[in-house]
């Protein structure tokens, strides 16, 4: 299982851009966060905004149309994409996500 971030600016494109993603089977979960307060360069400025922050969770097969997805919905010119693998998930999560991957 893999587990995935990115910022966005406003709620609402977290909450349409969580719920397209699973309708579409992109992602089993995904957590919608925030506001978290982030502080960063940007075009050598320091920043510091409110950003909502998803975290997707995924099976590994998943990863390259969530990742082309997400790029080509995302509001940032460099969007936040991280993405680890799980190194230890419970047996009955992963064959919730399992399931759900498959139908």
């Amino acid at each position: 299982m893999l587990i995935a971030w990115t910022t966005v600016p406003t709620k609402v494109i977290a909450d349409k851009l969580a719920a397209s993603a699973v309708h579409a089977h992109l992602a089993v979960c995904v957590q919608v966060e925030g506001p978290v307060v982030s502080h960063y360069i940007w075009e050598g400025v320091e920043e510091k905004s409110e950003e909502y922050r998803l975290t997707f969770k995924l099976l590994s097969t998943q990863l390259p149309a969530l990742e082309t997805w997400i790029h080509a919905r995302h509001p940032y010119q460099v969007p936040e994409w991280i993405v680890v693998k799980a190194d230890h998930v419970a047996e009955k999560y992963l064959s919730w996500a399992r399931a759900v991957r498959s139908n």
